[in-house]
């Protein structure tokens, strides 16, 4: 039997490369002869730099300094690649990890992602990947613009606050001293397809994770709605000048584009500036191998922290198991936790750690005992 194991990081807990090792240690134990291939995934979250940096030869981590989601210096790193590429990580600059228990739903922004951006270009990249999932902010990306260049004012002329709640007061774009691309170009990776605004958008759908109340998301919804006029007519001035940002005035901005809504906006922002959305799950797919690895396998196990009724959307383990069965392999699911609106039924079996622990404080504490129990258990269903 081959088992390739195609996780994504369980987010807080354990990084994608362990996860796999300790289901496949698992599997091993009752499956001693099975082939098990491990091909740790990410898609534009927690991670990426990880699997770009394991799937590269000669990938350099690059330290930098950023100012954090808490608005204190944090330090952080991009990815050099041979051949000027450059590989930016969203979640490990602005990311909701570093707030801990932690949430700013009105004052974290991107600022850090920006300086990392920014840095990676003084450093003389001529292309640039970006990940972007794992965002603690509802900001638009307005810090991530900012840092690139982009200034945003209010009705007065005056600089609107950091985060989202300087986004209802924006009344003007200026984008005339916004970086120019790389000659390369930008690529972003994303690890959802949601539009920018309504009852999928950034705040419906990922604001309650970030810390909005309930009462909040409609206020932070028509921000981003007026957020997005906004920097289109000012993403086109640019252009209609030759001034840095997007090179086709003629093709207005859609925030419905699939990916719009990611890190709170800064999908959007990162199209205003001229940069190309991708699916990240796809993109570090094909870097790493994954089709033809699953092509041999016997089954293929994928999972990630929580599998929600978010995951269908561009997430890892939806990626990978419609991949699989494509193919004609099963796929089992191993998640952190599965909740009540998820979806399961594609997959041949789901396992959560939180049932095998008996809590979730306990799968937490342990992550790396029941993912082993759960490579265990499934080696054990598929042989008998």
């Amino acid at each position: 039997m081959t088992v390739v194991i195609a996780l994504d990081s369980f987010k807080g807990s354990i990084p994608a490369a362990s996860a796999a090792t300790e289901i496949a240690a698992g599997w091993r134990s009752a499956d001693p002869g099975a082939q098990v291939v491990l091909r740790p995934m990410a898609d534009g979250g927690e991670g990426t730099l990880d699997a770009f940096a394991a799937a590269v030869p000669g990938a350099e981590r690059m330290p930098v300094r950023v100012r954090g989601p808490r608005g204190a210096e944090v330090p952080a790193s991009w990815l050099r690649l041979p051949g000027g590429t450059a590989v930016v990580e969203l979640a490990s600059t602005s990311g909701i990890e570093l707030l801990g228990d932690a949430r700013l739903p009105w004052d974290a922004d991107t600022t850090g992602f920006g300086e990392a951006i920014a840095a990676a270009l003084d450093a003389g990249a001529t292309r640039l990947v970006l990940g972007i999932g794992s965002s603690a902010s509802s900001d638009g990306g307005t810090g991530m613009l900012r840092a690139l260049g982009a200034r945003f004012h209010d009705a007065d002329g005056l600089d609107v606050p950091r985060g989202a709640r300087g986004l209802a007061a924006i009344a003007a774009a200026d984008f005339s001293r916004l970086r120019a691309l790389p000659p390369g170009g930008v690529i972003v990776l994303s690890d959802v397809t949601n539009p920018l605004t309504g009852p999928r958008g950034a705040a419906a759908v990922f604001g309650p994770q970030k810390g909005l109340a309930p009462a909040d998301i409609p206020a932070v919804d028509a921000a981003l709605v007026r957020f997005a006029a906004v920097v289109g007519a000012g993403a086109q001035a640019a252009a209609r000048g030759v001034v840095g940002g997007r090179g086709d005035a003629a093709a207005p901005l859609d925030p419905t584009m699939p990916g719009a809504g990611a890190a709170g906006g800064t999908g959007f922002a990162l199209a205003a500036w001229g940069a190309r959305l991708v699916p990240g799950a796809g993109e570090v797919a094909d870097l790493i191998g994954l089709r033809d690895a699953i092509a041999a396998a016997s089954v293929v196990v994928t999972g990630e922290g929580s599998f929600d009724g978010q995951s269908a959307a561009g997430k890892v383990p939806s990626f990978v198991q419609v991949l699989a069965a494509e193919q004609g392999v099963p796929t089992v699911l191993v998640a952190g936790r599965i909740t009540p609106d998820a979806d399961v039924s594609s997959f041949a079996t789901a396992v959560s750690l939180t049932d095998l622990a008996g809590s979730a404080t306990a799968s937490l504490a342990a992550p790396g005992r029941w993912l082993r129990e759960a490579g265990r258990l499934l080696a054990d269903g598929r042989s008998s």
